[in-house]
Parts: C-alpha cells; structure tokens; sequence
C-alpha cells in the first residue's frame, strides 16, 4: 500500500515527467493496452470512473478507480478520490495499491508539462492558469520544470482563493504570481495556458490568446462540459493525448465539430507522436497550439510502478 504523503515523497516532478513522456511514446506506437474510460454519473457533477490498461503485453496491468467530488476544494479535501491497482506482469496477482488522488494530481501536471516542452515556443517563460485548485498548483510546479517562468498569472471565481491561491505559489515558487481580476485580463500577454477548472462552459475565448501562445487544456475530462470556445479550437494546430481518446471523450472538439466547424482531421496526431519524431508539433512561432489532456491509465500504470519499485 502506497499512501498519499508517500506518493508525495517519491513522485517527484523529476521522476514524473520523464516516465510520462516515455508512457506517451508507448501509448502512440500501440505497445500499451487500454479500454477508454467507463464514467458513471452520481449527479450534482459529481463522477465515478474505472480506467483499465496495461502497459504492454507481458507488462504490468492494473486499472484505476477513481471519484470526481468538484465540492471536495471547499471541504479542504481531493477532489479525485480513489486507487490505482497493480498487478504482476508474471503471475497476474495484485502487488500493489496506490492513492490515485495524489498520482492523478502529479501526473495530469507532468503531462501537461511534457506537452509545453515539446509544442511551446522555447523562449515562452509567461504561465497563465485558469482555475485556482490543486490542479492549478501541480501545473505551476510542473511547467517551472521545462520553461524558466518569470512571472503567473491566476483567474479564479472566487476572488478571494485566487488571491489566496497566488499569496502561497508566489512564495513557494519565488516568483511573481498575481491573480488577475478576468481570464481576459489574465492570459493577455501569456506564452503558456492552463486551464484547470471544472467549468461547464467556456471560460476561454480564442479571441483572447495570442498568436504564439500554446495552451494546455485539462479541466473536461469527458464529453460534455468544455473550457475554451469554438474559435480557439479551430485556430489551433489541436494535438490529442489520445486521438481515440479525443474523438470520443474530447469535449471541446466533440462542441466544435457538432457545430460543422471541423472534422476528425483536425485531430492532427498525439502528443507521442510529437515526442517520437513522427509528428511535427508547433510550425511556426506565430502559431497557436492545444494539447487536449484527457489523462489515460498508461500514465497511472506508469506512476504506480515506478512508485512500487521505489518502494522499500
């Protein structure tokens, strides 16, 4: 059993990310195994959801069951809720249960921070987040790993967490981080978006990104509720954790092509595509790129066992 406080300790951005990006690369070449996510609503927005994977043929297997309670912020607790199984390549026996709410939270940031590397321009070093929860801490701290930052932005709902939210990362992180009064306001003059929120309906226009700008979208994690607004979608060069994923679950392209603004060719490949040298990621300094993250098992399966093997 791997608890929270030690996935903390062990799973550092420094471990993280590289294994995410090696995962990612697996997951395009069509070495792992994984269904698409089975998602139960149990109302009021909240989620349960049963991911299985494997991360190869005669490689660990295992699923994560996780809840998604959007109220738990204001408790002072996770909004994801749950674990992460593993289980023996050889013998097929569980070896090990891990705290899915801290590896989701660690491992959706090291994600998004694998994409910016690889589809943000090398000189961005300005971080606009969306959302003030933990997610939005996790990016922060993901995205100083790959781009020197010098200064954050954060817009949240509620004026007061927002400002809360960035009095604590600023000191934590030694850098500037002011919350902005609007999103507007706030990604003005971004390199790097995040958007982190558990919005139904957009809070980012693409009217409002600037040319150059990459932007990691994270906050839908199914069909339906969306974070950003057509024009975005459809301006951006649009690159899929999962294209399979996306065409099924990918809230914001399923909104933009259900309106007749693109087809599944805007879809241009995955992130493990880019990473593997098969797949051109930004074409230009002046173009706006989108990594749709939907989280996929592979990299919870990842995580886990590289936790389990770090283990004593």
């Amino acid at each position: 059993m791997i608890d929270r406080t030690e996935v903390q300790a062990r799973l550092t951005y420094e471990v993280c990310i590289p294994l995410i990006r090696r995962a990612m690369i697996a997951l395009s070449r069509g070495e792992t195994r994984q269904l698409l996510r089975a998602i139960i609503p149990l109302g009021e927005g909240r989620l349960f959801g049963i991911m299985p994977g494997a991360l190869g043929e005669r490689a660990m297997f295992g699923a994560k069951l996780i809840s998604v309670f959007p109220g738990n912020g204001a408790k002072g607790i996770q909004s994801h809720q749950g674990v992460v199984v593993l289980f023996d390549a050889e013998s097929g026996a569980p070896v090990c249960v891990v705290h899915a709410g801290e590896v989701t939270a660690i491992r959706t940031a090291a994600a998004s921070a694998v994409a910016t590397d690889v589809l943000a321009r090398p000189d961005a070093h300005r971080l606009a987040i969306l959302g003030c929860g933990e997610q939005a801490a996790t990016h922060a701290r993901a995205i100083s790993k790959v781009r020197p930052l010098s200064a954050i932005g954060v817009w949240g709902r509620s004026a007061d967490r927002a400002g809360a939210f960035a009095e604590r990362l600023s000191a934590e992180l030694a850098l500037p981080v002011i919350a902005q009064a609007t999103a507007r306001a706030c990604v003005a003059e971004a390199d790097i978006i995040c958007t982190v929120t558990n919005a139904a309906d957009p809070v980012l226009l693409g009217r409002w990104v600037a040319p150059g700008a990459h932007v990691n979208l994270v906050g839908s994690g199914f069909a339906g509720p969306v974070e950003v607004d057509d024009d975005l979608v459809v301006r951006a060069r649009f690159i899929a954790d999962s294209r399979e994923g996306v065409l099924a679950q990918g809230a914001e392209f399923l909104r933009a092509k259900a309106a007749g603004l693109i087809g599944d060719d805007h879809v241009v490949g995955e992130i493990g595509q880019v990473l593997d040298g098969a797949l051109v990621g930004r074409q230009s300094a002046d173009q706006i790129t989108v990594y749709k993250s939907l989280g996929h098992v592979v990299q919870d399966l990842a995580a886990a066992q590289a936790l389990f093997e770090l283990a004593d």
